[in-house]
């Protein structure tokens, strides 16, 4: 079934999920717990829409093909278009925030690394991006010091801060917006801090972000 996005007052976004638009170490650390070099630029990626799925509904993960590994993320929904907007501009269309994970086949990825070939199919399969519903936005909360939260079977697993991305929200969208012409229902993935590791079949995952969301939610044995 396609993912709708939606608020959580219950509101549904009037426009369907459109792309996923995603960035690659956004904070120094999970460069370097991944032993890459920390990026002097946004390195974006995309997902499908077809790769979202309700992160409150049980997460299903093609374990047949190797480790999954979470990667827990804030969600900023679009309203308005942008194209090569000013940070200023981008941060104004933002309309809601939520959590996601980027849920990466770490196998399939390195292989195709090691060969030099683009990795989508690691990063864009079907189920690639459980996301939350959406808090509704008036105007832009204090992106540094947006907290969120990952535990796994109750044991603490990530931790980010807004202040430590290496690119803030506004910063990045308006350089996302310089690539590809962002639409109302499109979504952006701000990166991941580190801590990420293997997804274990039959986990409880509990996620928390700052503004009071709070997603309690298991993964498929």
């Amino acid at each position: 079934m396609r993912f709708v996005p939606r608020f959580t007052d219950g509101r549904e976004f009037p426009e369907p999920l459109g792309k996923i638009v995603c960035v690659g170490r956004n904070y120094a650390e999970h460069a370097r717990e991944m032993d890459s070099p920390v990026p002097d630029e946004p390195l974006l990626f995309l997902k499908p829409a077809t790769s979202a799925v309700d992160m409150e509904a049980v997460i299903e993960a093609p374990f047949t093909r190797g480790e999954v590994h979470y990667e827990t993320e804030l969600a900023l929904l679009i309203g308005e278009p942008l194209s090569d907007a000013a940070p200023d501009l981008a941060e104004r269309a933002i309309v809601g925030l939520g959590l996601a994970l980027d849920l990466t086949l770490r196998d399939v990825q390195t292989r195709l690394k090691d060969k030099g070939h683009p990795w989508e199919i690691a990063k864009a399969f079907d189920g690639a991006c459980p996301l939350s519903a959406f808090l509704p936005l008036v105007e832009a909360p204090n992106w540094s010091a947006l907290e969120f939260d990952l535990a796994v079977n109750g044991e603490p697993r990530q931790h980010g801060l807004g202040a430590e991305m290496l690119f803030s929200v506004p910063v990045l969208v308006a350089e996302m917006s310089r690539h590809f012409t962002l639409l109302p229902g499109d979504v952006i993935l701000t990166g991941t801090p580190a801590g990420v590791g293997e997804l274990p079949r039959g986990a409880s995952l509990d996620l928390q972000m700052t503004g009071g969301l709070h997603i309690q939610t298991r993964v498929a044995e």
